[in-house]
């Protein structure tokens, strides 16, 4: 199962045709990790594509995950302390069952954080998540029925902002970035049962909540990210370094994208420099010096997390104004204001997707001018990134998770 989850899409030849199998959105920013979708059919604008709305229980700013039939998604109940995790039924909407996770005092956070911000992640037959009891992080699975079948607590974290640590799939293992204002670390552990497999103590102690994404760059697999005043890349093997690159700056939260065709991953952060760079990822060692392919200060975003699409990169600062970039060379060709943003753009067919805080949903074509092509209003507010599989967009409100489109295959 789980290579459904991390493979583009699986052609399989049928009476002489060829049918693609739907993608799942198994995790923070899908299957590539990057926010991107080879599914086709998405709707564009949100009046006369609700399929379906569903209140949530408490409230959260994880992003729902999809395989199959299912969809979840975590809250925090400030009434009763819990954080629980959310079945919901992908046909109807319905709410097939809730389950508590965790029942610990509410930790102090940023008023833009939630108590429930870690999105989680599925290999189609476990649920991993992961969240902070008072000093403590807390990763646990559960299977679809809502049963617990493992949970550990790897180490612990401290920050004023709260915690936001979503974890990530890559084979056997469920990786937890924790870098935190003490002794950071990443730790990769056993799908199976929770065990450790490998742990990297991070340098310089300092809080970042940047998931990062896992990606055959180079020849070599990498896992990189930004964070802690440094960008690095990992073997998520065994965790080893293998290359890392100075700041540019303290502290981060949007994850990297990568471009193909540039061959170069995309930053965008942060606190309190802002910086948008090119990133060329075949290096080793230190890179502080080498490896940057282009750079400027304009344009960044902090928080939410950009994307790549075709000859372009995309980003949207916190603000609200968004830019596109030509990926090769970092010019920018154009800016547009849309009001302040925190939930991360998705890609599909060619645009990308763009939800602001006040839930409004722009969906713009990259190119040398600003090209919008649809503009409509959720309804509510919108902090959370949204998922997408096979023709239907799945965005979480502030009270409600809506289902946009109807399913392709």
């Amino acid at each position: 199962m789980m290579k459904r989850t991390i493979l583009a899409a699986t052609i399989f030849c049928v009476g002489g045709g060829a049918l693609v199998q739907a993608e799942d959105w198994p995790m923070w920013r899908g299957p590539r990790m990057d926010g991107t979708s080879l599914d086709t059919g998405f709707p564009t604008k949100v009046d006369g594509n609700v399929t379906w709305s569903v209140e949530l229980p408490g409230e959260g700013h994880a992003s729902p995950i999809v395989f199959g039939d299912r969809l979840f998604t975590v809250s925090a109940i400030a009434e009763t302390e819990e954080r629980v995790l959310t079945s919901i039924d992908r046909g109807t909407g319905k709410i097939l069952w809730t389950k508590a996770v965790l029942k610990s005092p509410l930790e102090g956070k940023h008023k833009l954080n939630s108590h429930a911000s870690s999105t989680p992640a599925t290999d189609g037959e476990k649920v991993f998540t992961a969240f902070l009891d008072q000093a403590e992080v807390v990763v646990s699975a559960h299977d679809f029925e809502g049963k617990q079948i493992w949970q550990v607590r790897p180490g612990v974290f401290a920050s004023k902002h709260g915690f936001c640590s979503s974890p990530i799939l890559f084979e056997d293992k469920v990786i937890v970035n924790c870098d935190h204002d003490g002794p950071g670390y990443i730790v990769a552990l056993a799908r199976a049962d929770g065990r450790e497999l490998w742990r990297i103590e991070r340098p310089n102690n300092t809080r970042s909540y940047c998931v990062p994404m896992i990606r055959e760059l180079a020849g070599r697999t990498q896992m990189v990210l930004s964070g802690t005043k440094c960008v690095t890349s990992y073997d998520p093997h065994d965790g080893k370094l293998i290359w890392l690159m100075d700041g540019p700056t303290e502290q981060f939260v949007a994850s990297l994208v990568y471009n193909e065709g540039a061959d170069l991953l995309f930053l965008t952060c942060g606190f309190p420099e802002h910086h948008v760079m090119g990133i060329k990822p075949d290096g080793q060692g230190n890179v502080t010096n080498t490896h940057i392919s282009w750079r400027t200060n304009k344009g960044a975003a902090y928080v939410p997390s950009p994307v790549s699409c075709g000859d372009y990169f995309l980003v949207v600062s916190d603000s609200g104004i968004a830019h596109c970039f030509a990926a090769k060379t970092g010019d920018i060709l154009w800016e547009e204001r849309i009001k302040e943003h925190h939930a991360s753009q998705v890609t599909a067919e060619g645009v990308a997707w763009f939800i602001n805080d006040f839930g409004t949903m722009r969906v713009i074509k990259p190119g040398a001018t600003y090209d919008l092509k649809a503009e409509s209003e959720i309804g509510e507010k919108v902090f959370a990134s949204p998922a997408m599989s096979d023709g239907q967009i799945f965005v979480r409100g502030a009270t409600k998770l809506v289902c946009l489109g109807s399913r392709a295959r």
